[in-house]
């Protein structure tokens, strides 16, 4: 099989987000006197939405329902600020992305991150290689949840079995699996390989120029 188009989650697999984050939320946590988490500890906080980051974030005796929605509000508030300060590509994605474009390869963006955050992420770091950048519009269509990942692959008027979907984590390789596409995992983000290949990947690469030779 030919592959002619990959969706690419975000963080963890295009780019290292870890510190931004990490800083936004440390800041909410701060400013209500709330112990404050290390990076390692955010890395796993990281890829089921910003929400339900805040909401493991707080300490569990104040993480009701209104306490994780004021804190999510005043997260987005700081991270919009402050997204792209710390937030650098890992190697060689640029010159990987650089490469597909080059070979007309279609190319997708699709995070479990606030929308408005993901396109802002996106264009300001990878000008000009992205069809379209996806982030979170409604809870419902939150990763694993495959409806974005097939409504691009629509969009390019390729079937599901033609596209890679890569990323670092068990609920990029859900979506993948979900959708019936071919489910690529990575290792330089915030989950291991095991975890990668018990969540359906087909193949896990270690470096982004593994990536051009599965094409």
């Amino acid at each position: 099989m030919k592959f002619k188009g990959i969706i690419f989650d975000l963080d963890g697999t295009l780019v290292n987000s870890l510190e931004d984050i990490s800083d936004a939320m440390n800041k909410v946590l701060e400013s209500l006197n709330f112990p404050t988490h290390t990076y390692d500890t955010y890395q796993y906080f990281i890829g089921s939405g910003l929400r339900n980051l805040v909401s493991k974030a707080l300490p569990a005796t104040n993480n009701s329902d209104e306490q994780i929605d004021i804190c999510f509000e005043c997260m987005i508030n700081e991270y919009r600020e402050m997204c792209t300060l710390k937030t650098k590509p890992y190697d060689g994605i640029v010159e990987l992305l650089e490469k597909l474009t080059s070979q007309n390869i279609k190319m997708a963006v699709f995070s479990n991150k606030a929308d408005e955050l993901t396109k802002k992420i996106a264009s300001e770091i990878f000008p000009n290689h992205f069809d379209a950048a996806v982030g979170l519009s409604t809870e419902a269509l939150k990763k694993p949840n495959p409806f974005e990942a097939l409504e691009i692959g629509k969009k390019w008027n390729l079937k599901p079995e033609e596209i890679l979907f890569v990323g670092d984590s068990d609920i990029d390789m859900q979506t993948a699996v979900n959708a019936n596409m071919f489910p690529v995992g990575v290792t330089w983000g915030y989950r291991t390989e095991e975890e990668l290949k018990n969540s359906g990947a087909k193949l896990v690469v270690n470096t982004a120029s593994e990536l051009i030779e599965i094409l």
